[in-house]
C-alpha cells in the first residue's frame, strides 16, 4: 500500500496520447473511406446538376432607380413614320444604285444632321489576327487601324451621331447600335436604322435626357463584332493624330464621302473628326430578323460574351418586363434543341414533378415542384447558357462592349408577318420603339453603373435565373473528391510503415523504415517533375499552332495530323531529356507506391485547375470537372488490376477505357458532334477548325483544353500502362 502511494506521486514516464479534434477525426474518416465518399460526392453533383432547373427562382428588378415602365411612353405614330419614310429612303437607294454601299452613309448623315446632333464617320481596316498565346485575354481579339497603303476592299465606315443630354454633365452615354450591311442590304436591315433613327429622333426631343445617346449604325459587312469593336477600340483609345493625316485616305470613295458636299456648313475633314460622349453607361444592340414562322411578335435575347462573361441581369430583367408586361412581345434566349426532343429527359422531369406533387401534399407550403414540360425546356435553356459561357465566344456584337466593361444585350425583334406587310410594318415599329424607349428611360434614370442585382449567373427562361451560389454547389460537390483522394493516396503507403515504428523495435528495422521513408520522399519529388515536364510540354503543344499557320496551303485535316505528329516528337524529346515517369524505381519499395504518388500528384494537380478555371470561366470549368473527375479517379494501373476478381477487372478496365477515350479532348469533340450532327460530315480536321475559331476569339477554353485537360489525360494514360 505504501508502494502504491509512493508511486501515486511519481509522474509516468510514458504519456498519455492528446485526443484528437473533431475536425481531426472526421477529416482521417473522410480519408479512410475516400471511395465511398467519392462515390457519394459525384452522384450529389450529378444530381445537382439535374436538379438547377428545379431551383431556378424568378427574375425581379434589384435597382428601384430602373424603375421600368413608370412614365407612359412618348413613342408615337408620327415616329414610325419617321422610321418608315427612312426605310422607304434606304430600299429606294438600294434599288437605283444596285449596290448601295457609301451612299447609305451619306443618307444617314444627312439624317443624322436633321436632329442637330454631332455626326461623324469613323473609318476603319479589319485584319484578322494570327494564333499567338499573348494574345489571350487582350482587350480585343481581331485588330483594326488605318494605313494609309490599305486596299479598299478590307475599308467599312461606321456612321455615327451623339445627342448631348440637356439635363446632364456630359460623363456619362447609352449607345444604340444598329448593324447592317451596307453591300448587301437587306429590308430587315433598313428596319433596324429607320427605328433605331426614329428613336433617335425622339430622344432629341425630350427634356429629360441626363444621359448623352449615341447611335452607332455600325457597317457590318465584314462582321457585326468587327465593326462594333472597331469603334469601341477607337473611343476608349484615342489617337491624337492630325487630322489632316487621318483623313488621308487612298480610296476614292470615302474622299467622296468626306468631301464638303456631305456637310455643306463646314469642311469635309471636320465631318470625320472623332468624338465623344461620356463613359458607357450601357448598349443596346437592336436588330429586325424575318422570322415569319413565329405565331407571335418575338423578341429574342442574346447576353453572353467572351469567356462566359454575363452582363448585369437588371438590364435582361428590364428588357423582358417592358416587354412582356407592355408591348405583349414574345421573349425567348437561346436553346439546345437536341435536348428538347430526349426522352430519358422527359422522363427525369416526371419523377420531379411527382416529387413535387407529393411534396405538396406532405406539406402545402413547400413550393418545391415543376412541370415536365417546363423541366425539359428548362433544361435545354440551362445548356445552352452553359454551352455559350463555356464556349467562351459572344453570341452577338454586344460582347465586344463587355471587353470594356459595358453592360450590353443583343435584341432581336422578330415580326409574326411578312417584314413588305406596310400596314402591320407600322404596328410593329410602334411596339419596338416603346420598348426601347422604356429600356432607354430605365438606364437613364441610373445615377451609377449596374450593381445591384447578378454578373454571375444562368438563365433557364427569360424570367428564371440560376444564381452563383446555388450552380457553383454542383461544382464543388464534383472537384471535392479530389483532394480526399489525393490525402488517401499519400496516407496508404505509410500505414505499414507506421504499424512497423510502433510494434517493432528493433534498431535494425527502424533504421530500415527511416531510409524507406526518405526514399518515399524522393519518390514524391520524382512524381512531381514528371508532372511538371509533361505541363512543360503542354505549353509548348499550345504554341504549335503558331508554327502550323505559317504553312502554306493548309488543310484542317494536313493541320491536325502535323499538330499531332510535332505533339508526339515533343512529349518523347522531353521525355529523354528529363527521364519518362518508368525511369525511377526503388526495389524495396512497394510496386504500389510509385503509381500511387504519381496519382496523388496529378489529382492535386487537376483540383488546383479546375479550381482556377471556375474563377475564369465556371460553365468551362464545369463541363471539364465531369469529364475530367471520373477520369482522374477511376485511373488505375491494368496490370494491378489483374490481382482482382474477374468482375471487378472487367468494370475496371471497360470504364478506364472508355473515360480514356472521352477524356481526349479531339475524340470528345468528334464523338460529341456525331450525336449531334451524325457521324457521316465528321471529319479528323473538325478539332482543328474548333480549335482555331477559340484561339481567333482568345477563348480560355482553349487554354483549359490544352493546359489542362490535355496533360492530365497524358498522366492518366502513364498509370494505365504503368508497369
Amino acid at each position: 500500500m505504501a508502494t502504491a502511494d509512493a508511486n501515486a506521486g511519481v509522474p509516468s514516464s510514458q504519456p498519455s496520447n492528446p485526443k484528437p479534434r473533431p475536425i481531426v477525426r472526421i477529416g482521417t474518416f473522410l480519408i479512410s473511406h475516400s471511395a465511398l465518399f467519392s462515390l457519394i460526392c459525384c452522384a450529389a453533383g450529378i444530381l445537382a446538376l439535374f436538379l438547377l432547373p428545379v431551383l431556378a427562382k424568378n427574375t425581379y428588378v434589384s435597382e428601384n432607380a430602373l424603375m421600368p415602365g413608370s412614365a407612359n411612353p412618348m413613342f408615337s405614330n408620327h415616329d414610325t413614320m419617321e422610321a418608315n419614310r427612312l426605310v422607304k429612303d434606304i430600299m429606294d437607294l438600294k434599288l437605283s444604285s444596285g449596290i448601295a454601299g457609301i451612299e447609305i452613309s451619306n443618307l444617314l448623315g444627312k439624317y443624322m444632321r436633321e436632329r442637330d446632333a454631332d455626326v461623324y464617320h469613323h473609318n476603319f481596316h479589319v485584319q484578322k489576327n494570327q494564333f499567338h498565346l499573348g494574345n489571350f485575354f487582350s482587350d480585343s481579339s481581331y485588330s483594326w487601324h488605318m494605313k494609309e497603303n490599305r486596299s479598299c476592299s478590307q475599308y467599312g465606315i461606321n456612321t455615327v451621331a451623339i445627342i448631348r443630354a440637356p439635363r446632364g454633365d456630359g460623363k456619362e452615354a447609352i449607345v444604340l447600335v444598329s448593324p447592317y450591311n451596307s453591300t448587301n442590304i437587306r429590308l430587315s436591315d433598313a428596319l433596324s436604322l429607320g427605328l433605331s433613327y426614329s428613336i433617335f429622333s425622339l430622344l432629341s426631343r425630350v427634356n429629360w435626357l441626363a444621359k448623352d445617346i449615341i447611335w452607332l449604325a455600325a457597317d457590318s459587312q465584314y462582321g457585326e463584332y468587327a465593326s462594333v469593336a472597331a469603334w469601341l477600340k477607337d473611343y476608349h483609345n484615342p489617337s491624337f493624330l492630325d487630322s489632316d493625316k487621318s483623313d488621308d485616305c487612298t480610296c476614292p470613295e470615302s474622299n467622296a464621302l468626306l468631301s464638303s458636299k456631305g456637310q455643306p456648313n463646314t469642311g469635309g475633314s471636320r465631318f470625320n473628326v472623332f468624338r465623344h460622349a461620356g463613359t458607357l453607361a450601357a448598349a443596346l444592340v437592336f436588330k429586325v430578323v424575318d422570322g415569319k414562322e413565329e405565331t407571335k411578335d418575338t423578341l429574342s435575347i442574346y447576353a453572353e460574351a467572351s469567356n462566359g462573361q454575363m452582363p448585369n441581369l437588371d438590364l435582361i430583367n428590364i428588357v423582358n418586363y417592358l416587354a412582356v408586361h407592355r408591348q405583349g412581345l414574345h421573349v425567348k434566349v437561346a436553346k439546345l434543341y437536341s435536348v428538347l426532343n430526349s426522352a430519358w429527359l422527359r422522363t427525369v422531369g416526371q419523377i420531379f414533378e411527382f416529387i413535387g406533387k407529393t411534396a405538396k401534399i406532405v406539406n402545402p407550403q413547400w413550393g418545391f415542384g415543376i412541370s415536365a414540360a417546363d423541366y425539359v425546356e428548362g433544361t435545354a435553356t440551362l445548356a445552352s447558357s452553359i454551352y455559350y459561357q463555356a464556349l467562351g465566344i459572344p453570341t452577338g456584337s454586344h460582347g465586344a462592349f463587355r471587353d470594356y466593361q459595358i453592360d450590353a444585350i443583343t435584341l432581336e425583334m422578330s415580326p409574326r408577318f411578312s417584314l413588305y406587310n406596310e400596314v402591320r410594318r407600322l404596328d410593329f415599329l410602334l411596339r419596338g420603339g416603346r420598348l426601347l424607349e422604356g429600356v432607354i428611360r430605365s438606364v437613364n434614370n441610373l445615377l451609377e453603373k449596374f450593381h445591384q442585382s447578378f454578373f454571375l449567373y444562368l438563365l433557364s427562361a427569360p424570367s428564371k435565373f440560376v444564381s452563383v451560389g446555388i450552380y457553383m454547389i454542383a461544382f464543388m460537390l464534383l472537384i471535392i473528391p479530389l483532394p480526399m483522394v489525393a490525402a488517401s493516396l499519400y496516407s496508404g503507403p505509410n500505414k505499414r510503415e507506421s504499424s512497423a515504428r510502433t510494434n517493432n523495435e528493433n534498431p535494425d528495422t527502424a533504421a530500415a523504415i527511416v531510409t524507406s521513408s526518405g526514399s518515399k520522399s524522393w519518390k514524391w519529388l520524382h512524381a512531381a517533375k514528371v508532372v511538371f515536364v509533361v505541363h512543360l510540354w503542354a505549353g509548348l503543344v499550345s504554341l504549335i499552332p503558331y508554327l502550323i499557320n505559317q504553312l502554306p496551303e493548309r488543310t484542317p485535316t494536313a493541320c491536325m495530323l502535323v499538330w499531332v505528329l510535332l505533339s508526339f516528337v515533343s512529349l518523347i524529346i522531353l521525355y529523354w531529356i528529363a527521364g519518362s515517369p518508368y525511369s525511377y524505381k526503388i526495389s524495396h519499395q512497394s510496386p504500389n507506391m510509385e503509381w500511387a504518388i504519381l496519382k496523388a500528384v496529378m489529382i492535386s494537380v487537376a483540383s488546383i485547375g479546375l479550381g482556377l478555371m471556375s474563377i475564369i470561366n465556371y460553365a468551362t470549368a464545369q463541363i471539364g470537372a465531369i469529364f475530367m473527375v471520373p477520369m482522374c479517379l477511376l485511373a488505375h494501373p491494368l496490370k494491378h488490376a489483374g490481382n482482382a476478381g474477374k468482375l471487378r477487372v472487367l468494370s475496371l478496365t471497360t470504364s478506364n477505357m472508355v473515360l480514356a477515350v472521352i477524356g481526349f479532348p479531339p475524340a470528345a469533340l468528334l464523338l460529341v458532334k456525331g450525336w449531334l450532327e451524325g457521324f457521316d460530315g465528321v471529319s479528323f480536321g473538325d478539332f482543328w477548325i474548333w480549335a482555331e475559331t477559340l484561339w481567333t476569339w482568345n477563348s480560355a477554353t482553349y487554354l483549359y483544353l490544352v493546359l489542362i485537360q490535355l496533360p492530365c489525360w497524358v498522366l492518366c494514360m502513364h498509370i494505365l500502362l504503368h508497369p
